[in-house]
């Protein structure tokens, strides 16, 4: 959640309309919804409802109001912070989009209280370059410098420490919203629901990273238990916005706007040929074999199709249907058994090189994974060891 999609929130509750918020921001009304949603999920209960078409705001709604005036009023105070603050009768257009997250504060605070940016990132186990962007993001977006890169370390300056005490009111008032709500999730919720994208087997990455993740899981200890879901891309991102899950891996980032995303694992395109087939390039293996791509609205079916499709050899093929298959498994059995010939990303490949050919291609194609949740605790532990796992299985790649 953003500062500014709290905000609105807020006026939402006062007005009790979402097209009269869309109308005094000038927002449409699909995007007040959207935050709504996000907060309801964010704490885990529900704040309106609608009636014949109006929207009706839920006691609890007037609860959590009340734990929102903290951050407002810290909001109100880094209005006056940063280098052009907005008038009195512009503050709210100003407010609705400020695009501070919460995660950026507690990423701000967590290096003031380190000193240091590198022994922040270790403690956050983000990469140092990406926390300093953040930071310098954040100190454009205030207009101000907050650290001082001293040899020890970073040193708040005098602007840095004024937003030291507004962020931390913040940080911790929003913490008391979720404290309640990680309580509320834990008492109806049975299990911790990770949706994955089908492995191509036993020995692929996703597979064994699952498998460390149950039982790592298992062994710490953890309240909530484990509930496994295999899906396709389109139904993982369906499955996320409608609750059923709470974290997914993807192999495509399209769709996770409204939610917290990081990449897993990056990694190439490459092609998979029969074990037998003796075809030196990629172009000679799709002239000469049927293909079975995964669907187009995987990453790795987009991408394929549209390299296929972009390949002088396809032409005369255009007017031939090329199977289209939603089951990694199918696809490695048709490639190993079959014939076939498809596309898969080198790291899934490499584990199946024992039934199938890998065959690399002419230019790098790149692919990435990508890990989803809805930002509960729970959810966040669950990320941190699936992040774990996969390094351990895959290591550098």
């Amino acid at each position: 959640m953003h500062l500014g999609a709290l905000f609105i929130a807020d006026t939402v509750f006062s007005l009790g309309s979402v097209r009269e918020t869309g109308r005094r921001f000038s927002l449409p009304a699909s995007t007040i919804s959207g935050i709504l949603r996000r907060l309801e999920t964010e704490l885990a209960m529900k704040l309106v409802e609608r009636n014949s078409g109006e929207l009706a705001t839920l006691l609890a709604s007037s609860k959590v109001q009340k734990g929102l005036q903290p951050i407002l009023t810290g909001l109100h105070e880094l209005a006056g912070l940063v280098a052009d603050p907005p008038v009195d009768d512009s503050f709210s257009r100003w407010a609705s989009r400020f695009p501070l997250k919460i995660a950026t504060i507690e990423r701000f605070l967590e290096v003031a209280d380190q000193g240091s940016i590198n022994r922040a990132a270790r403690r956050l186990k983000l990469g140092q370059p990406q926390l300093s962007l953040q930071i310098a993001n954040l100190e454009s977006l205030l207009g101000c410098r907050l650290f001082e890169r001293q040899a020890q370390g970073s040193v708040l300056t005098e602007a840095g420490r004024r937003a030291y005490a507004i962020l931390s009111s913040i940080s911790f008032a929003w913490s008391e919203m979720k404290s309640s709500a990680d309580e509320r999730f834990q008492r109806v919720a049975r299990a911790v629901r990770i949706g994955s994208i089908i492995p191509t087997g036993s020995e692929s990455w996703v597979a064994r990273c699952l498998g460390l993740l149950v039982s790592r899981w298992n062994a710490s200890g953890y309240r909530n238990t484990i509930s496994l879901m295999l899906m396709t891309a389109d139904d993982l991102r369906e499955a996320l916005k409608s609750g059923r899950i709470d974290v997914a891996i993807l192999d495509s980032v399209f769709g996770l706007e409204a939610f917290e995303h990081i990449e897993l694992l990056s990694t190439d395109m490459v092609a998979i040929a029969p074990p037998d087939s003796i075809e030196t390039t990629v172009s000679e293996l799709v002239e000469n074999h049927p293909l079975c791509l995964a669907s187009s609205r995987t990453g790795i079916g987009h991408a394929a199709i549209t390299f296929t499709y972009g390949d002088s050899v396809r032409h005369r093929h255009r007017g031939r249907d090329i199977t289209a298959a939603d089951s990694l498994p199918v696809i490695v059995d048709l490639v190993a058994t079959h014939g076939y010939v498809s596309f898969l990303g080198r790291v899934s490949a490499e584990p199946i090189g024992h039934k199938v050919r890998i065959v690399d291609l002419d230019a790098v194609i790149p692919l990435s994974y990508h890990l989803a949740h809805n930002g509960r605790k729970t959810s966040l532990d669950a990320c941190r060891l699936i992040r774990e796992a996969m390094t351990e299985v895959v290591g550098g790649k």
